[in-house]
């Protein structure tokens, strides 16, 4: 994008700390979910599934929605001000 015949920074530019650190995190709540699958059985089913979908769904709606980090919210949030 230019900005008076000037190209402007990528926004995420020189935040590289805290996008792994976010990374990592949301990576292990995710792997967190898929591995509470792993005490699924016949008998006891529902409480693995619940914690998977709720482990996983955090997992993107924090950082979609929360942080702003989808593409999508930057129109709406822009417009808001």
């Amino acid at each position: 994008m230019y900005s008076n015949g000037k190209n402007v920074a990528h926004s995420g530019e020189g935040r590289l700390a805290g996008n792994i650190v976010n990374f990592v995190i949301f990576l292990v709540l995710f792997g967190a979910g898929i591995y509470s699958l792993s005490f699924w059985t016949l008998e006891q089913a529902w409480i693995p599934s619940i914690a998977c979908f709720l482990l996983v769904s955090l997992a993107f709606a924090i950082p979609m929605h929360f942080m702003g980090r989808a593409d999508s919210s930057e129109p709406a949030f822009k417009e808001s001000k």
